[in-house]
């Protein structure tokens, strides 16, 4: 295993690399950032009791669980062109194939399955606070808005923590997929590495170091995050 090729310049791809280290990260954390969005969302319909909100949220989540990440890209990539080059062509009367952003659309792709993962981790975070502590809120008088969000919300985030942890490693280890649609991310630098190189040993184990140490750090901004609230709940009590 040659990792020389690992140098910086002309002379090795390390900075070939580290750019696709920045898209990885940057995908992977607009994707868990747009996927709790829509897992927030998700939730709120869920736990709103009311069949025409939850229907459809359960449909999204049970469709999207159950479809392969792989799929949903290439859905989203060639359907979203399609329906771009249709709009362009229908109402700017703009002919030929309208491409949409690679980095984008893997945003997006990552996002739509994250919020599903989202949407039941925070709804199971929410459903865990104890309802007591909402009837003793209602007893002194707090409105629905106080109680959520002096109550539920701080209870529900340190609970919902270590579940959201494990979304945070699944956006990250999708953005392998991503390289099927152009971006050039880790996992595609490694492949055009080793293509170029004749050495994929040497490139796909450094992409497999870096998503450890990725993960590895993540991990711990995770850990530090929970102690700090584990601490906030128990000042509050």
């Amino acid at each position: 295993m040659d990792l020389g090729i690992l140098a910086w310049g002309d002379t090795g791809w390390g900075d070939e690399l580290a750019r696709g280290v920045l898209t990885t990260v940057a995908i992977a954390a607009a994707a868990y950032l747009v996927g709790t969005l829509i897992g927030i969302l998700l939730a709120t319909m869920k736990l709103s009791g009311s069949p025409a909100l939850t229907m459809p949220a359960t449909i999204y989540t049970t469709v999207m669980r159950g479809m392969p990440e792989m799929l949903v890209i290439y859905l989203v990539f060639f359907g979203g062109g399609a329906l771009s080059s249709w709009i362009a062509s229908s109402v700017l009367g703009i002919r030929g194939r309208v491409d949409l952003p690679s980095f984008a659309v893997g945003v997006v792709c990552i996002a739509l399955s994250v919020g599903a993962y989202a949407c039941e981790v925070i709804r199971g975070a929410v459903l865990a606070v104890p309802g007591g502590q909402m009837e003793a809120a209602e007893a002194v008088g707090m409105t629905r808005w106080q109680r959520n969000r002096l109550i539920v919300a701080p209870q529900a985030f340190r609970i919902a923590l270590p579940g959201m942890t494990n979304v945070w490693q699944f956006s990250l280890k999708d953005t392998a997929l991503v390289s099927i649609i152009g971006v050039t991310e880790v996992m595609r630098t490694a492949s055009i590495g080793s293509d170029a190189t004749k050495q994929p040993f040497t490139f796909y184990f450094v992409a497999l170091m870096i998503f450890i140490v990725i993960a590895y750090l993540s991990q711990r901004l995770f850990t530090r995050m929970q102690h700090s609230a584990d601490r906030g709940v128990r000042w509050g009590a």
